[in-house]
């Protein structure tokens, strides 16, 4: 079994309750420290890596995700996907030919662009074309924009989520969907199907939304931002307290 088919399996056969949790490093030091907690698989996220690089989120040029993602994934034994954004304006098989070289075995692609939604039929004729460059080298999560950009009716959502998955798709992503409207979502989505959690408790935890039929959980950038506001607090010596 390839690298990319064992990633896809971890999607399926998921008893309610137990969504695949992938965790998203930003260098290859936080893959190591996720792979050695046990985590099967991970999701990097842009905006994650973007800040380690020094950028802000949809600012870091392709030639620098794409190497971030080749040291991420050199650093770690388990299949890698990637947040590649809206494809850096690649055309379809150099996008593919890019993330094979990186080593990823999946990625995220997004159907919003400078703050628009693209117009969803020839954004799924879009990701026809990366799937037929990708063949099954690829899980291609396809993200669906419309609660992100303000658009709040879940039927537009279950729309776009159809021709994406049409085209193509293993999984959609309704980012920023609530979490009221996920059983509506989950009724009217078939396959996979991606939720945003926090990790800091201030969302439903994994195994709520996995109950409520998600089939796995992404965090985006939010481990880097916890680790930030760690580094944020007073460290003993700085208070006085602690010192050798």
């Amino acid at each position: 079994m390839t690298e990319a088919a064992a990633f896809r399996a971890l999607h399926y056969g998921r008893p309610p309750g137990d969504p695949l949790i992938l965790p998203g490093p930003w260098d290859a030091a936080s893959a190591r420290a996720l792979v050695d907690a046990g985590f099967p698989a991970l999701a990097t996220p842009s905006a994650g890596v973007a800040a380690s690089l020094g950028y802000a989120d949809g600012e870091t040029p392709a030639a620098e995700m794409f190497a971030a993602l080749a040291r991420i994934t050199r650093a770690v034994d388990v299949p890698v996907s990637a947040d590649v954004e809206d494809g850096y304006g690649l055309a379809p098989q150099e996008l593919v030919e890019r993330l094979l070289e990186a080593g990823v075995v999946g990625c995220n692609l997004e159907d919003s662009s400078g703050g628009v939604l693209k117009d969803p039929h020839r954004h799924a004729e879009w990701l026809a074309e990366v799937r037929s460059a990708a063949g099954d080298r690829l899980f291609l999560n396809a993200r669906v924009d419309t609660f992100a950009r303000g658009v709040t009716d879940p039927d537009r959502a279950i729309e776009r989520a159809a021709l994406y998955g049409a085209a193509g798709a293993d999984c959609v992503y309704p980012i920023h969907a609530p979490t009221a409207v996920l059983p509506l979502l989950r009724s009217g989505i078939k396959g996979p199907l991606n939720m945003y959690a926090r990790p800091d408790g201030t969302s439903p935890t994994p195994a709520e939304l996995g109950a409520l039929g998600a089939t796995r959980i992404t965090f985006g950038p939010g481990l880097l931002r916890l680790a930030l506001r760690s580094l944020q607090k007073p460290w003993p010596e700085a208070s006085g307290r602690g010192a050798d």
